[in-house]
């Protein structure tokens, strides 16, 4: 009797454990909406020219990244060369001139102390010195005008970033303020734009989910999770422009569209847990606690639950392994 007791005992930790049931019922759910967005860079900065020439030397080529204050072009007037010159030639006279003046005042110091002259001879020649060193100095300064705007036709980008476009090539005259290159910042967001009737739900810090690279349904791979940095609060042409931040965009294109799942308020739906629905000859099932199988139509995945869009009822009983 002993024995038989132990062999009964094996027999039912062998057997596989009971199917469990979970009674599915309507319960609130994100409304997920799916639009595109365009990947963007948060800043797009121009560098611009600051005097007009023309275009000497291009060190940069579309799609090289650049660091803040690097050349990119330079550009080159020569009239500034020929002013400088001439400022050149200016300095020299009136450096001339500004010796002889301080001769003058020196001989004049000279003759004052010996009393052979007079104090109005000495002031004379004192003021002719200090004009003299006045024009000097103007000119020298005029000439450092030159020189800073000639600086100036190199080109500087305006801060890091990738190239995007060049509009100008060398030996093409430009003018002041014209666009040598544009640049996007490394740091890219997903921008969307929206019906107007989605506006009242969205909020700065929203979660929103994005869909594997490409714009097909069937791409594949894992939604990534991003948040709405901002939302401009100004409707253009019917639609809501909102820019969401999230990693992992270094290496899209600029202008490249991805599918964005956006939250557009709460709808009510039947979840069942996942463990319950099975697959068959590529028609989704689950099995109620009577032991019938019902032929089900899937929806969306939130967390550990599915969603039923067809087949089952609020309040219905369903096994899982």
């Amino acid at each position: 009797m002993g024995r038989f007791r132990v062999f009964l005992l094996l027999a039912a930790s062998a057997a596989p454990a009971a199917a469990g049931e979970v009674t599915v019922h309507v319960a609130p759910v994100d409304d997920m909406k799916a639009v595109v967005a365009s990947v963007e860079p948060a800043h797009q900065l121009v560098a611009r020219a600051r005097i007009g020439g023309t275009v000497t030397t291009l060190k940069i080529k579309e799609g090289d990244t650049v660091a803040a204050g690097a050349e990119v072009a330079a550009i080159a007037d020569q009239k500034l060369f020929l002013q400088m010159q001439a400022l050149d030639q200016r300095i020299r006279s009136q450096q001339a001139q500004r010796d002889k003046a301080q001769a003058d005042f020196d001989r004049a110091q000279e003759l004052l102390r010996r009393g052979v002259t007079t104090k109005v001879m000495h002031d004379q020649a004192k003021t002719g010195l200090d004009v003299a060193d006045r024009n000097l100095a103007a000119l020298r300064s005029d000439r450092s005008v030159i020189e800073q705007q000639a600086a100036e036709g190199s080109v500087k980008a305006p801060g890091p970033g990738r190239i995007l476009t060049i509009p100008v090539s060398i030996g093409r005259v430009v003018m002041p303020g014209e666009t040598i290159a544009t640049l996007a910042e490394d740091n890219y967001i997903l921008r969307l734009q929206l019906p107007e009737r989605h506006a009242r739900f969205m909020r700065a810090g929203d979660r929103v989910e994005i869909g594997a690279r490409g714009l097909h349904e069937d791409a594949g791979g894992a939604r990534k999770e991003g948040r709405v940095r901002i939302v401009y609060p100004e409707i253009q042409g019917g639609r809501v422009i909102a820019d969401v931040d999230v990693k992992g965009l270094d290496n899209y294109f600029v202008g490249e569209r991805a599918r964005v799942y956006v939250m557009t308020g709460k709808r009510d739906a039947i979840l069942a847990p996942k463990a319950a629905v099975y697959r068959r000859a590529g028609v989704d099932f689950v099995k109620l606690a009577d032991g019938a199988e019902v032929a089900v139509q899937a929806g969306d995945v939130h967390g550990d639950a599915v969603e039923i869009l067809s087949g089952l009822h609020d309040g219905d009983v369903v096994r899982t392994p």
